[in-house]
This record gives C-alpha cells, structure tokens and sequence, in this order.
C-alpha cells in the first residue's frame, strides 16, 4: 500500500561512474517508483556502485541525479540526507553499547530542533511498537529482528521520506529474512519510497513495485514485475546474456 502524498520522485539520467580509472557505469538512467524499487543484478553488475552515486559516496563522472525539482549530483553524503534520503548499508548495524533511544538520537544528528526530533522518535514507535520497551535498553541485548528495527527507526530519524538499502537480508538466518521484508513494508505503507538492492531475488520481488536488472554497468531491463515474462527470461537478463 503506498501513500498518495507520494514523496519526491529520484531520478538518475545517464550515470557514468567508477573507481580510478575503471569505468563501472555506463551510463545507467533509473529512478524511484511509488513502493519498492528492486535493483537486481549478479556480483559486479554495478548495483551497489548505483546506490553509492544515488547517496553521494561515489563521485559521478557524468550524468545528474535529481531530487523532486533538487539537482544532488554534486552533493556530499551529509548534504543529501538533509534532502530526504537516507541510506541503510549491507548490514545495517546498531551501536551495540548504546541504548536504543541513543541509537535513535544518532540518526538525528542534522536536525537541531527538539521538538521535531521527539516528534520524529514517536513516528519510530508507531511504526516499530516493540521498541517503546527498549528504549534505554543496550542494543546489544536486543533480538536480530529488534535490531533491524532500531536501524530502520535510526534511518528515519534523519526525517528522510526515501530510503536507500543494501542487501537488508545478507547473513540474516532465514528466520529472520521475511521479518526483514515485514519491516520494509511498514516503511512504504507509511508512505515513504524505498530503492532496494538486493540479492534474494525471489523474496524481494514478492514486495517489488518496479524493477531494474543491471549487468555489466548497463540496464538489461526495467519494469513491473508482471512483466518478466518467466524465470528463463529473469535468469537470462540476470546473467546479462
């Protein structure tokens, strides 16, 4: 279910990027979609450099990438959550020795203003009911599935209405694989947009909205899910081939 106060759209046009001298890019052109956006490819197709351009840590040689009517091509990492996106790398991670309520504080660090942040804090404990009794608990002693919500929660404090996230189910036990996918949700039915990259492909198109299959640094497809045709057709634009 998504809002429809949707929140502003993030375009990429024509990305070229890379590291040094290798050009890992090719000029990929993508954006958000209402709900989840799923970025699939195999090891190296250039997904993960896709979101590091999107959040400002890897440098864009040519190309712009847009917010709504704001151009963050050039942006820095820190510039860019003050617009609206927030990221939540492979792992996602909590700061084990400090409660939650100081993990919840962290992810608040752009913004000044009590009074926003204490409202940004209930918007966590309404979306995340089970961290109310947490609060000044260690995060260390929380439940794999408590933490992914504290790292969740940390990410929307920064007030951020799109979310980027990175593999959110890599090395979690299969247990925990859909609660992952749960609370993902719990973002979009609260209306925010989210740019997922993620490896599990047959978990993650069960929630995708659009999606985008890179291989190679080039765009072999983009579309609704209904649109791949069957598995041979996925696997064969997985693989690039």
């Amino acid at each position: 279910m998504t809002s429809t106060d949707e929140p502003p759209t993030l375009v990429a046009e024509d990305v070229v990027a890379g590291y040094d001298e290798h050009e890992v890019l090719h000029g990929v052109s993508l954006s958000s979609h209402p709900g989840v956006t799923c970025i699939f490819g195999p090891n190296g197709s250039g997904k993960s450099t896709m979101l590091k351009t999107l959040n400002g840590v890897v440098p864009i040689w040519s190309g712009t990438v847009r917010y709504g009517e704001k151009e963050i091509t050039d942006l820095n990492p820190e510039e860019i959550v003050t617009t609206g996106i927030a990221t939540l790398p492979q792992g996602g991670g909590v700061f084990e020795s400090l409660t939650v309520a100081e993990n919840l504080r962290v992810g608040g660090f752009t913004e000044a203003d009590g009074d926003v942040l204490a409202q940004r804090r209930e918007e966590v404990i309404e979306a995340f009911p089970a961290l109310e009794a947490k609060l000044n608990v260690k995060a260390r002693s929380l439940s794999g599935g408590q933490q992914m919500m504290v790292s969740l929660g940390r990410a929307m404090m920064t007030g951020a209405d799109t979310y980027l996230l990175d593999e959110p189910s890599a090395g979690l036990a299969p247990a925990l694989v859909d609660d992952a996918f749960d609370l993902i949700e719990t973002l979009v039915d609260r209306g925010s947009r989210v740019i997922l990259i993620e490896q599990n492909v047959s978990a993650a198109l069960r929630l995708a909205d659009y999606v985008y299959i890179l291989a190679e640094g080039d765009l072999q497809f983009e579309g609704i899910p209904d649109e791949l045709a069957d598995e041979e057709e996925l696997i064969e634009l997985y693989l690039g081939l």
